[in-house]
């Protein structure tokens, strides 16, 4: 036999699906919030969950933006509240949540800021430095990137493991909204970026991909010294080069670095990462072995066959 909680509860649901399907979205939205108290004071987190998940669904479906992230925020409540795992299923919920509210409302800013936050603190992160789980950031550069909102989108895919998806957005980004002189500077700051994250393989993915499917790249070698740096980069952190060859490398591309003044932030937190120690590029040093070899020679076959002088920002 039900007990009086229980045939209480039915009888909330019966009316909240009365409420909802003739259109009293208001009433609705107060069962539903009925349901989430009555499930917290007996702290049933578990049951509670996909009740406030459907809730939210249903509401933002209505375009009941206000009332359905009121109970987004209550589903995020109750998954932090039972230490529910965030785990791939959820956080997919999170994201179609995420998705359906209003990109520049309030409501969704700190909405995001909490779905972060849940999936640091019961996500399964190996770095628990981070904010936000990879899988969490790369949901939400999804989102942002089906709303050609590439700046939102390139922030969260440069926390994500996602290089591939990362590099057609930046391709789409840069034909879209880029100057023709700036092929480069899209890919360069991204590489640079996961590589201050400590994140060597998503960056190498992200570059290769970047450089063999935009329309206006060949290599390598590259025409573009700047990408020839980052593919050396990237060769030189692979190989676990010396840090020799990493101040030579900064040194021989010192002008073309000097495009962004955030490259020497970012390539003093790589030495550090990669290389043993922060180093200036004028700080010179002998570059030997295999891949010093290999460096110095297609630096010199690049010198001659395109010339490092002859690309110009300036080009259209």
């Amino acid at each position: 036999m039900a007990s009086r909680s229980e045939l209480g509860l039915e009888r909330v649901k019966q009316k909240l699906e009365k409420c909802f399907e003739s259109g009293d979205f208001y009433h609705t939205h107060q069962m539903y919030r009925t349901i989430y108290f009555r499930f917290k004071r007996q702290e049933k987190y578990a049951e509670c969950k996909d009740i406030m998940f459907e809730g939210a669904e249903r509401l933002l479906s209505k375009g009941e933006l206000n009332s359905g992230a009121d109970l987004a925020k209550l589903y995020l409540e109750v998954l932090s509240k039972g230490s529910i795992q965030a785990d791939s299923e959820i956080m997919k919920k999170l994201a179609k949540l995420h998705s359906m509210m209003k990109p520049s409302s309030p409501e969704r800013v700190d909405f995001t800021g909490e779905c972060l936050q849940y999936s640091t603190v019961l996500g399964d992160l190996s770095d628990k430095k981070a904010f936000g789980h990879p899988n969490m950031h790369r949901l939400l550069a999804l989102n942002y990137w089906a709303e050609t909102n590439f700046r939102d989108a390139k922030y969260h895919f440069t926390r994500s493991l996602d290089g591939t998806s990362c590099a057609l957005m930046l391709i789409e980004y840069h034909l879209s909204k880029g100057y023709k002189s700036e092929v480069d500077l899209f890919i360069a700051q991204t590489v640079l970026q996961y590589l201050c994250l400590n994140n060597q393989r998503t960056a190498t993915v992200a570059f290769y991909v970047y450089t063999r499917w935009h329309p206006n790249v060949d290599g390598p070698p590259f025409v573009l010294p700047l990408l020839n740096f980052i593919w050396f980069l990237l060769l030189a952190v692979e190989t676990r080069a010396n840090l020799a060859i990493f101040t030579v490398l900064c040194e021989r591309y010192k002008s073309f670095l000097a495009r962004d003044p955030m490259y020497n932030v970012y390539l003093d937190k790589i030495g550090q990462l990669f290389f043993g120690k922060a180093v200036a590029p004028s700080e010179r040093h002998p570059a030997g072995g295999l891949l010093g070899n290999m460096i110095s020679q297609l630096m010199t076959e690049l010198d001659e066959e395109v010339g490092l002088g002859v690309y110009s920002e300036d080009v259209d």
